[in-house]
């Protein structure tokens, strides 16, 4: 899995992007609601960024998968852990965790991966539950 700088624009956008693929699925209006939101603007990232992102995101998964597994497979703790410490500014986690938390909730359904992601971004960054978005809350209150 490449790396990118601490804090960057495609740091902080990787993550959105894996809670917007985690369930195998990509909602139309998963995708509809970041584009309104501006996750772009949001993030500072040019035209078309976040689409390169969620690309290369995917390139990495697929390089790492195991045989027969899903994407998501090869995503481990420490996997996680490392993606979530490129961004340690807690202005923008909470920014990611909003974007994410409105991706996560456009369908209405918050898939156990979806979930997964955003649980283990609360506890690496420290954000109590009670100051998470809505959706993150609930993935706050699943089993690990």
């Amino acid at each position: 899995m490449r790396s990118y700088p601490r804090n960057s624009p495609e740091a902080a956008a990787r993550i959105v992007a894996l809670v917007l693929i985690a369930d195998g699925h990509v909602c139309r209006s998963e995708v509809e609601l970041l584009e309104r939101l501006q996750v772009e603007r949001e993030l500072g990232l040019d035209h078309g960024g976040f689409a390169r992102v969620v690309h290369t995101l995917c390139e990495d998964l697929l390089t790492t998968a195991y045989a027969g597994g899903s994407m998501m497979a090869s995503i481990d703790e420490a996997t996680l852990a490392s993606l979530m410490a490129e961004v340690d500014s807690p202005v923008l986690q909470h920014q990611v965790l909003r974007l994410a938390d409105a991706a996560a909730a456009a369908d209405r359904h918050l898939a156990e991966a979806e979930a997964q992601v955003m649980a283990a971004a609360c506890r690496r960054w420290g954000i109590a539950d009670r100051d998470a978005p809505r959706a993150t809350q609930q993935a706050l209150l699943q089993p690990a």
